[in-house]
């Protein structure tokens, strides 16, 4: 079984795909940590964003796996802890519109998926990757809210930044990812919505797996 979760930064996507998949037993994949992965990088070889040949040759010699954790592997290199910068917020939404990138890591999504029961979570899960997912969720919150969750799992991090940084940050990003040429966030016409804006993630959980069960019934 293969369940899509899709929806904007902050909707609590990461959160509730972890919770589903520990909780009955399924695989998790985080899609945006490759996209993140693969940035990380661009940005240590001080790639420029336009130098399409320098990234496609990079893209060629990159290796990205998951551990038994789920955490992303880059080049053998688990970097789960280094995608979550500010630095990368500010450009993964560049780098994951390039159609070469989107294209490979599309293809390295569906292998990942392939016999399995599976949590996908990502911007373009349920109309790109996994059209025909077994079931479809389209979290989605207000920005607000949204900006003060990543505010603080960013300052439990320990990463420096501001409210009004990660705002400005999420409100940019909205507006990139629904722009892409290729993969934009888009809401799947069979696509279940479920509005996050002040619920906890248990009551986000028990609302999810209401359907998980009508679709496995």
């Amino acid at each position: 079984m293969i369940i899509a979760i899709d929806g904007p930064a902050g909707t609590g996507k990461g959160t509730i795909s972890k919770l589903i998949a520990d909780r009955l037993g399924f695989g998790n994949i985080d899609t945006g940590a490759m996209y993140r992965a693969v940035t990380l990088k661009i940005l240590r070889e001080k790639i420029p964003l336009d130098d399409l040949e320098s990234i496609q040759k990079l893209l060629e010699n990159t290796r990205l796996s998951f551990n038994e954790d789920e955490e992303i592997l880059l080049d053998g290199e688990n970097v789960s802890h280094l995608i979550r910068t500010q630095e990368i917020n500010r450009v993964v939404s560049q780098v994951s519109a390039i159609r070469f990138i989107r294209e490979k890591l599309v293809l390295e999504q569906r292998n990942f998926a392939k016999g399995r029961d599976i949590v996908m979570e990502g911007r373009d899960i349920t109309t790109v990757v996994f059209p025909d997912a077994d079931l479809k969720i389209y979290l989605t919150a207000d920005v607000e809210e949204r900006a003060q969750r990543r505010y603080k799992e960013m300052l439990d991090k320990g990463v420096s930044t501001t409210y009004q940084e990660v705002l400005e940050g999420i409100k940019e990003r909205d507006y990139q990812d629904m722009h892409k040429e290729y993969g934009a966030l888009m809401i799947a016409p069979d696509a279940i919505v479920v509005d996050t804006t002040g619920k906890s993630i248990e009551e986000v959980y028990n609302e999810v797996t209401n359907y998980i069960k009508r679709e496995e019934n």
